[in-house]
């Protein structure tokens, strides 16, 4: 599988609109557990304003370990582009 972390792309001090249009840009989905940006990428959505996808699992409520397994499932069933301007929450 093919990631990449804010922290490697040097976006990690973003603020959340900018870190969705820097991975609209790649091409890539990106994988949250802060509210801000789901609610961002909501906004996105009620506006018809396009953005790669986003994937989201609350702090409290999901395991690193459950997440990684449903993104890894994820990973592998979706075909390119098929999450675009959705929001997909965690588990699955």
């Amino acid at each position: 599988m093919d990631v990449i972390t804010s922290l490697e792309d040097r976006t990690n001090e973003l603020d959340d609109p900018a870190l969705l249009d820097r991975a609209t840009e790649l091409g890539r989905v990106l994988f949250t557990q802060d509210d801000d940006l789901l609610t961002e990428a909501n906004g996105r959505q009620k506006a018809g304003i396009p953005f790669e996808g986003v994937i989201y699992a609350h702090q409290l409520h999901d395991s690193i370990g459950a997440c990684i397994e449903d993104l890894e499932i994820i990973a592998k069933t979706s075909a390119e582009g098929e999450l675009r301007n959705l929001v997909v929450y965690l588990p699955l």
